[in-house]
């Protein structure tokens, strides 16, 4: 450029200011509105000790560069490695300097939200060391990677399998002559692929692999790999290793693939804690229950339910209070005032809007009872299975299943739900939707894709089924199976006893309702299976459809038992969540409706009566919906939103925001002159030219 100085930023007006009423004013008449104590909730959710926690995570973050937001949305790929590597050098420090727990460094990390070179060494290497090393295996791998002398990542899919462990095609073959054993990578399909932290940053993996001995394949097995130089990262001989390319989201992981050319790994490598290969005669020893890593399987996918509650939580504070702020067009029939002005309507006062927020907030406290109890039944059955009992591990493991396809599924349509409700701010990225959405979809594909992981849990339902049919089956407390399946063969021509829709207010009323139709699908794939002739491939979308009952049975369940348990709640915190859990429940069962028709429980006039009362139980909810994301406790720092700010200064945010855009940095674009120029000066020569 020449004869300016091009290098000038563009600014708003300094002057200018929203249109009043503005956010923090709105937001403010909205927290007034609340029916219960905001700070009671939260702590009903968290306990005082994690809030306190949450908070102070929350404010060392905000103040530290390596942890740093405001450049995110205008960052590409490289840029973004490169921070995440300098936020994972420095969380290593920081957990060391504010002398952080277990705890506090989960908060740190949710609180950063994005994964990162390191979060599979956290996430996946070191909980399986943890789970399957030896004694001396944990002196040898897992003390360096707690000290993170050695960075992991855990090696399971490959190109040609995923879902299909039992087809992963990466053998370890046995060499008794020098103790070893030969990893290989037969074709192509064998590359393993996707595999977080693998791209570019560790220098171990969790390989999971063909165990072959004197020929004979044992099946997929776990090895502990060392695949880079310590000295110098190099890859090691035998090792192509590299980063997969772009993806839909996750850009700031280096998902990887690996290749194996009969590289040579020593015996200790071969994760021993449960079966061991015998060193010299290459006798195989089975573990003593097949069945014992199922234990860590349950708890990851506890977690993920949790996850699951906090990915729709985010997505439901920024859109519920973007929508009380935010105001379109003027309701002729019921004006909204302000100072007894006339003033447009708040998008939140539409009922459009309300169904379409109100159901996710009561999804997000559905949940948070769901996650607590998949973390009791987990303890509760580790405890057993030390004894020897393995009764609850089938049940546990296949509803954990089936919870994690439901609820992933949940957050996915949840957050784009909320999104959508943000309208045309909702598509750009200072929402703190748009990568946020990109980076929670893997979620419904790695830990088992959400329609394998139903078969799992079907199986299950109609294996309990069948004994229930022929008496084998013992009721019990903790078996929600079994109670209603019981219920269900007692009186499988029963209905719904509501003639009014107060009637569905009522625990036991609902409860019942969703075990007889889930009760009922059950049924009826078993027939098709046993009586029939109809193969599992045609039957797998009822499959699906009775997962999901299963696991809605389990969520309404324990969201009513949960607030039944909760003594220590004071009646106005108490009354709103049993309106939430009312609302989880009918408008689950509207969404379902089909199936409760189908099954003969539910008649046409008692769907009529559902449908209202969820608009009904809509208008409770509304003087509450501020307060019930506000008790969710979410920082701003997290949400990275211009327009979920617990200030409400929505328009101020996104001003400024724009104004960080790099292409706004100069007053005319640097492609002026090669792309824009030469037309627009064609068209001034013209002009000349018609003049003479």
């Amino acid at each position: 450029m020449t004869g300016f100085n091009n290098n000038v930023p563009t600014k708003f007006p300094k002057h200018l200011t929203p249109k009043g009423p503005d956010g923090p004013e709105l937001l403010e008449a909205e927290r007034a509105k609340a029916s219960f104590n905001i700070q009671a909730v939260s702590k009903f959710m968290y306990g005082e000790e994690v809030l306190e926690k949450m908070q102070n995570v929350a404010r060392v973050l905000d103040s530290e560069p390596a942890f740093e937001k405001t450049q995110r949305y205008y960052q590409g790929r490289p840029e973004r490695i490169a921070h995440a590597y300098e936020k994972d050098k420095r969380f290593i420090e920081l957990t060391k300097e504010m002398n952080w727990d277990q705890n506090e460094r989960r908060i740190a990390q949710t609180w950063y939200d994005q994964s990162t070179p390191y979060s599979l060494h956290y996430g996946m290497f070191l909980p399986t060391l943890e789970g399957q090393c030896n004694e001396e295996q944990r002196k040898l791998f897992l003390e360096p990677a707690l000290r993170h002398e050695i960075i992991g990542c855990y090696a399971q899919t490959e190109l040609g399998h995923g879902s299909n462990v039992q087809g992963l095609e990466t053998t370890a073959t046995y060499i008794p002559e020098t103790n070893e054993f030969d990893l290989h990578s037969p074709h192509l399909t064998s590359s393993k692929w996707w595999i977080g932290g693998l791209g570019k940053t560790a220098n171990y993996a969790i390989v999971m692999a063909r165990l072959v001995i004197h020929g004979k394949d044992y099946g997929p097995h776990p090895f502990c790999v060392q695949i880079r130089s310590l000295e110098d990262h190099r890859p090691l001989p035998g090792i192509t290793v590299g980063d997969i390319g772009p993806k839909f989201g996750y850009a700031t992981t280096d998902n990887g693939f690996l290749l194996f050319d009969h590289y040579r790994i020593p015996h200790i490598s071969f994760l021993a804690k449960f079966s061991q290969v015998k060193s010299g005669s290459g006798e195989y020893v089975k573990p003593p229950n097949a069945r014992l890593s199922y234990g860590t399987m349950v708890f990851v996918r506890a977690n993920i339910v949790n996850g699951s509650k906090m990915a729709l939580a985010r997505g439901a504070t920024v859109a519920v209070r973007y929508s009380a702020v935010r105001k379109q067009f003027v309701d002729a029939a019921q004006p909204s005032k302000w100072n007894n002005q006339v003033i447009e309507t708040p998008v939140i006062d539409y009922t459009m809007q309300q169904y379409r927020l109100f159901t996710v907030i009561a999804d997000i406290y559905a949940l948070h009872f769901t996650g607590r109890e998949m973390f009791k039944l987990y303890d509760l059955n580790m405890a057993e299975m030390k004894k020897g009992n393995f009764n609850l591990l089938a049940d546990v493991h296949s509803s954990s299943s089936g919870l994690k396809s439901l609820t992933t599924t949940m957050a996915v349509e949840g957050i784009e739900q909320c999104r959508r409700a943000c309208g045309g701010h909702g598509y750009s990225l200072f929402s703190g939707l748009g990568q946020f959405y990109q980076d929670y979809l893997p979620n419904v594909t790695f830990e088992g894709d959400n329609y394998v992981l139903t078969q799992q849990t079907a199986r299950y339902l109609l294996k309990t089924f069948r004994n229930v049919v022929a008496g084998k089956a013992q009721v019990s407390e903790h078996n929600l199976t079994i109670n209603y399946l019981t219920q269900y063969m007692q009186n499988p021509k029963a209905t719904c006893p509501a003639t009014s829709g107060t009637d569905f207010l009522n625990p036991e009323v609902l409860i019942s309702a969703f075990g007889f139709r889930t009760a009922f699908g059950i049924a009826q794939v078993a027939e098709d299976l046993d009586r029939n002739g109809r193969s599992w491939n045609d039957v797998l979308v009822d499959v699906a459809r009775i997962s999901k009952a299963h696991c809605q049975y389990m969520i309404v369940r324990w969201f009513f038992s949960g607030l039944q348990g909760a003594t220590e709640l004071a009646a106005p915190e108490r009354k709103v969540l049993q309106t939430l859990a009312y609302l989880f429940a009918l408008h689950t069962l509207e969404a379902e409706m089909s199936e409760f028709l189908m099954s003969g429980y539910l008649s046409p006039a008692q769907g009529k009566l559902v449908k209202e009362q969820v608009l009904e139980l809509i208008a409770r909810i509304r003087p509450d919906a501020v307060a019930l994301v506000d008790a969710l406790a979410l920082p701003d720092y997290y949400l990275a939103s211009a327009l979920g700010r617990y200030d409400g200064k929505v328009y101020q945010s996104l001003a400024e925001m724009v104004e960080r855009e790099p292409l706004n940095h100069t007053i005319v674009v640097d492609g002026y002159e090669n792309y824009i120029k030469p037309f627009v000066y064609a068209g001034l020569e013209r002009k000349k030219e018609s003049k003479l």
